[in-house]
This record gives C-alpha cells, sequence and structure tokens, in this order.
C-alpha cells in the first residue's frame, strides 16, 4: 500500500498555535495562519526577507516593541548556541479593535527552537507564540479564592506557629488541602488539617465550605470527635466533599495535653524537647461520607512538656508513589528531630525543603505547626 504524500506546507499552515520560521539572521521566511491571527497581521506585514528586529520600528515605545526586542535576544542565543529556549512570560498590551484608544492585557509564553539540516548545520529558527492570557487570569481569579479561604498565618493565642500549602505542579496554583487554627476560650486552640479529593478551583470551592465549616464546630462543639462529626453531616450536603480526610486537634496548655481526632488522615506529629516523636494515631476513623451512615467518632488525648511541637500535615508531605507510608513518616520524624531547635517558621521551611521532592510535587500539600 502507497503511503499518502504529506503536504508540509498544509501542515505547518494548520497548526494551532502560532508558528514562524527565520533564517538564522533573523529574517521572516514563513508565518502560519494562526500567527497572522493572534497578531493581528496581514500575510504582507510578516513577509519573507523582513528582520524580525524591525517589527514595531516605527513606534519603539509600543510595549511590543519591548517584546519584540526580549524575542530578538533570545533568538540570537539560540542561533549561536543551537540550543532551545524557554523564553519568560511576555505581557503585550494590545489596542482594543472595538475600542479605539484603549487596551487589553495579553500574555504569551514564546519557545524558539533550532532546525538543523542534513549536513548537521543550523538551517532554520522556529518561533513558537502561545496565548496564555486565560490560564493566567484564571490563575489570578484562583489565587485570590485561595488567599480568602486559608486564614492568615498567625500564632494562636500567644503560642508561636507557622502555616504552609504548597499546590500540586500541574494546577493553577489552587489545592483542596486546607489548614486552620482557631482560639478558643482560656488558654485552648484548636488545630486542624482537612484533603479534599481533586484539585484546582472545583477542590478549592469544596475545601473552603468544609473549612469554614470545622472552624464553626470547633468553636461551637465539647471537642475535635464531636466537630468531625458534624463536619461529616455538614459535608453530606455538599457536592464533592466525599472521602476528604480531616484532622483536628484540641489544644491545652493549662492541663498541657492534646485531644485528637482523624477522619482517614496521616497522624498529627508530636515532637517533644529530646527530639523523640509520637505520630497521634489512636484516634483514627474513616473519612468523611465513608459510612453510610453516621456514627461517632473517637477521640485520644496525649500530654506535652514545654517546647514541644505539634505538626499536623496533609499526605502531599510523606506520601509518594511504590512507597510505603512508614517510609515517609519516618521521614518526616528524621527531619522533625533534626531541626528540633527551630522555630516554628524555619520549622516548617526546613521540612518543605527536606520532604518535597525538587522538581515539585503531584499531590497538593498543607503544613502547620504549633510550638507548645
Amino acid at each position: 500500500m502507497t503511503e499518502p504524500e504529506i503536504d508540509y506546507k498544509a501542515v505547518f499552515q494548520a497548526l494551532p498555535g502560532a508558528v514562524v520560521l527565520l533564517t538564522p539572521e533573523l529574517l521572516y521566511l514563513d508565518v502560519n495562519e494562526e500567527f497572522l491571527r493572534q497578531m493581528g497581521r496581514t500575510r504582507e506585514q510578516a513577509a519573507g526577507g523582513r528582520f524580525l528586529g524591525d517589527d514595531f520600528a516605527h513606534s519603539p515605545n509600543d510595549p511590543g516593541a519591548a517584546v519584540v526586542r526580549n524575542v530578538v535576544a533570545s533568538l540570537r542565543r539560540v542561533a549561536e548556541t543551537g540550543e532551545r529556549e524557554t523564553m519568560e512570560l511576555q505581557r503585550y498590551d494590545r489596542e482594543d479593535p472595538e475600542r479605539p484608544g484603549m487596551r487589553y492585557e495579553r500574555y504569551l509564553s514564546m519557545i524558539n527552537t533550532p532546525v538543523f539540516g542534513p549536513d548537521g548545520r543550523m538551517a532554520l529558527l522556529m518561533h513558537r507564540v502561545e496565548d496564555v492570557t486565560e490560564l493566567i487570569r484564571a490563575r489570578e481569579v484562583a489565587l485570590s479564592l485561595q488567599e480568602a479561604m486559608l486564614p492568615i498565618p498567625r500564632c494562636l493565642g500567644s503560642h508561636a506557629s507557622a502555616a504552609r500549602y504548597r499546590p500540586a505542579i500541574d494546577t493553577l496554583e489552587v489545592c483542596g488541602d486546607w489548614y486552620d487554627l482557631v482560639d478558643l476560650d482560656g488558654d485552648r486552640g484548636a488545630v486542624a488539617v482537612g484533603d479534599v479529593v481533586g484539585h484546582g478551583l472545583p477542590a478549592a470551592q469544596v475545601m473552603g465550605q468544609l473549612r469554614s465549616a470545622l472552624s464553626a464546630a470547633s468553636r461551637t462543639t465539647e471537642g475535635p470527635a464531636r466537630a468531625l462529626e458534624v463536619l461529616g453531616l455538614y459535608a453530606r450536603s455538599v457536592e464533592g466533599a466525599e472521602n476528604t480526610t480531616a484532622a483536628t486537634a484540641f489544644i491545652d496548655w493549662d492541663t498541657r495535653t492534646i485531644t485528637y481526632s482523624s477522619a482517614g488522615h496521616p497522624p498529627p506529629a508530636l515532637l517533644r524537647g529530646d527530639g523523640t516523636v509520637e505520630f497521634l494515631d489512636r484516634a483514627t476513623d474513616p473519612p468523611l461520607g465513608a459510612r453510610p451512615e453516621p456514627a461517632p467518632r473517637p477521640q485520644a488525648t496525649a500530654s506535652f512538656t514545654e517546647g514541644s511541637v505539634l505538626v499536623l500535615y496533609t499526605d502531599g508531605l510523606i506520601e509518594r508513589r511504590h512507597e510505603d507510608i512508614d517510609a515517609g513518616l519516618a521521614r518526616l520524624a528524621r527531619s522533625l528531630a533534626r531541626h528540633r531547635a527551630a522555630d516554628p517558621e524555619t520549622l516548617a521551611d526546613a521540612l518543605l525543603a527536606d520532604l518535597l521532592p525538587p522538581g515539585g510535587v503531584t499531590d497538593d500539600t498543607a503544613l502547620v505547626i504549633v510550638r507548645l
């Protein structure tokens, strides 16, 4: 069977991304239809033989002129090194064709790639442009939503604390993990973390509802088990809340006790002054909504001495694919012991540096630390 001949020029014109082909001297050779559409140009305006750096030469103060200068500098580096380069995100405020005199912001992702000929010498430079404006806007909305739903890290009463959250690398920098710190009457406080299944805006919206509900329940119930029972009842009315995990601990500095309960969540860690670590795992129950009918949840109590540290976290801090959770818990214990003298802020950063992979995490991570 004879294979059909591929019309590569037609393929080039039909590419969904904006692409420009240039000589190593940065002269236009060809552009595809998507480039003309994105840049608002005619084919005559991007005619072959023109120097790319001449774009916006008639209006050097136009925002587009600065973008072109950055593109030229990047392409020249690629021509010199023969190595592909991904440029920093470029902002280009373009004039609105429907409202003369008005401009709207655009964000462009650009990649410059050398193309080598059969003799191994550089024959072409390929400049690819992707409009990521909507993604950037969605990210800004997502970050605002996340900031509005998570409490500002602060002391718990008069006791130093720290909190961190890190989204998974494939999200809009929002996640379904949460933390909370609640001041209670007397010298008492409640700390909680939770983990909604999923990532991105849908998970963040569920997270906001559940965090607020648990925060309110902690203020009005007699202990962490009852607070999780109330949260479980509420979660049944929230779409997407199924199988959410959560852990909460009530701290009483007068009696120096921690009363805790967990709904399918990794156990809180209690770091003692001598560097030993106790995982608070004597009150573990299934995640929210895992039972067909509501049931009382367990709670347990642990004592502490002055100078101890309580650490609550989500599974992104300790779990890795193809690894038993005990390995992650042991890694956490070693890191806590190594940094036991650090203040909560320093300890939080040290734990993230020790435990999160350098290339980023594939699961969201929340962390809250309280000096007892």
